[in-house]
């Protein structure tokens, strides 16, 4: 062994070579005194997270991302009522039929709506059934042309029901629920689709 390796428990000055006294096959560890400079990083960083976790977590002087996100959802919730309030007060059974059905545009953007969203479960026909094989296959929605409407006929009940989806008290169509499209399309879209419906259903909204 070099004779100017020492053993005992750390080195105490700069330079000195120290070696632990546990020995495993032969192998034995160093135990230097660690740079001062390491050592006031290594405790600098421990006091910093602790006081950071302190003023984080239970002074309120730093916001947490689970509230940022939820003043974020709130915010865009609120933006959504407000919005939808704003499109019920131009909204009402005649202006859906007289004017919103009537006019070609609205009922073209709300073909698009319902082709993307809703022919899934409804059909493109409206049937809710697709043809496979030379056989009508059942589609999970009800259909939207067969004059029938399980909650509510009035073209604004219809608009409610696309908005709001499926009542709660309600067991859905063979176990399916409609979910709350108004989470997913904005007032107006909600409206353009109703208007599509109204338009696709002359018989049931002439009047």
């Amino acid at each position: 062994m070099n004779p100017e390796i020492k053993r005992g428990s750390y080195a105490k000055e700069k330079g000195e070579v120290i070696l632990r006294e546990h020995e495993f096959d032969g192998i034995q560890e160093f135990d230097q005194k660690l740079p001062n400079w390491w050592l006031f990083t290594f405790y600098g960083g421990i006091v910093w997270f602790v006081g950071y976790w302190v003023l984080y977590y239970y002074t309120g002087i730093y916001q947490t991302d689970q509230k940022g996100i939820e003043q974020q959802l709130a915010a865009i919730q609120e933006k959504k009522d407000q919005e939808l309030a704003a499109t019920l007060a131009t909204l009402d059974d005649q202006t859906l039929v007289a004017k919103w059905a009537a006019d070609p545009s609205i009922v073209a953007a709300g073909a698009t709506t319902y082709g993307t969203n809703c022919a899934a479960c409804h059909a493109a026909d409206l049937s809710a059934t697709l043809e496979a094989g030379g056989n009508k296959v059942p589609l999970p929605g009800r259909p939207l042309n067969d004059g029938h409407w399980e909650y509510g006929g009035k073209p604004m009940e219809i608009f409610k029901l696309i908005n709001e989806g499926t009542p709660a008290a309600s067991a859905g169509y063979n176990g399916a629920r409609m979910q709350a499209w108004g989470q997913v399309l904005s007032p107006k879209q909600v409206a353009e689709l109703t208007a599509y419906l109204i338009s696709m259903n002359p018989k049931d909204f002439g009047n």
